[in-house]
């Protein structure tokens, strides 16, 4: 019975070792050639700068045959991006994993992280297809994107559209843009229709501002068409006075911390129901995207006007 004992410990000892090997097998680094051979091809192919590091995790099992998974990690500085990859077990491929996961809406998931409470909106409340746009008051690009959007797209999209805007000021290279941004938020504070005024008097208006002298003359320039506008809509002039003394930033800086969150990094940014367009579009993509945003929505797209005729479908003739 001792006897017997022994040897059933011995073989259960084996046994939990040879697991442990084994994981530590699937765990093991790839060899110095292949790890040489996967940074190189990885700089060249993604063309990174020369102050990327490139670190090469532990092989582990995947589930593709023939293959083993294996992290990469992209340092620069503070920042850090991992990938995974799939390593063939002869060491000779490498290929780019991208898992997605179908059962999670990611423009879902990017409006979630918008906080869009309180601020001012032009189109239907209860509209199903929600424009967010990432503004820079001073950006000549976002100033061409706005007059495309008012009065064009506003005159055939409101009654079905919601439209929002978020600061985004690129303060290092627009001086008077945030400026601009808290002075906007001080007329939103009182009226929402104040707060567009506003902002397509200064999109419209951007060669007015930049011609001013020096940064206290725009911004002098910019308060006093802020309390024109609070005058026109019989706003409350020393709470508006006082707010735009104050220039409390804090909320822009919110709204600069949140598009980064979202993968904002130039203006304009535009999200239709959480899907990403960068930059002043022509007039005829931003109808298709809206159009179908509409349509997944159950909700029937306006008629264009202006929008060329449809092709004759071609055929045989009939006789």
């Amino acid at each position: 019975m001792l006897r017997r004992f022994l040897v059933t410990l011995v073989q259960r000892s084996f046994l939990v070792l040879l697991l442990i090997c084994l994981g530590c097998a699937a765990q093991s680094a790839p060899s110095a050639d292949t790890s040489k051979a996967i940074e190189r091809q990885v700089r060249a192919y993604y063309k990174l700068p020369p102050d990327v590091t490139v670190s090469i995790g532990p092989i582990h099992p995947s589930d593709f045959n023939n293959y083993d998974a294996v992290k990469l990690t992209f340092n620069r500085g503070t920042r850090k991006d991992e990938y995974d990859f799939l390593l063939s077990k002869d060491g000779k491929t490498l290929i780019k994993l991208t898992k997605l996961d179908l059962t999670k809406d990611p423009n879902a998931e990017v409006m979630k992280k918008m906080d869009v409470k309180g601020r001012p909106t032009r189109g239907n409340k209860d509209a199903k297809v929600v424009v967010v746009n990432y503004d820079d008051f001073e950006c000549p690009f976002c100033s061409r994107m706005h007059q495309t959007l008012f009065p064009q797209i506003f005159k055939e999209y409101g009654d079905r559209v919601l439209f929002i805007y978020k600061d985004y000021p690129l303060a290092e290279i627009h001086p008077w843009a945030t400026h601009a941004a808290v002075d906007a938020n001080c007329l939103a504070a009182q009226n929402n229709d104040a707060y567009w005024d506003f902002a397509d008097y200064l999109h419209g208006n951007q060669n007015v501002v930049n011609g001013a002298q020096g940064h206290d003359g725009q911004h002098a320039l910019i308060d006093r068409a802020a309390l024109m506008q609070g005058q026109q809509r019989n706003l409350d002039l020393a709470k508006l006075q006082a707010c735009i003394k104050g220039q409390d930033d804090s909320a822009i800086k919110a709204s600069l911390h949140e598009g980064d969150s979202v993968g904002v990094s130039a203006t304009p940014t535009l999200f239709v129901n959480g899907e990403e367009m960068d930059g002043a579009l022509p007039i005829a993509e931003l109808r298709a995207v809206l159009d179908r945003a509409l349509t997944q929505a159950g909700v029937q797209p306006p008629v264009h006007a202006d929008a060329a005729p449809a092709p004759a479908v071609s055929g045989p003739t009939a006789k």
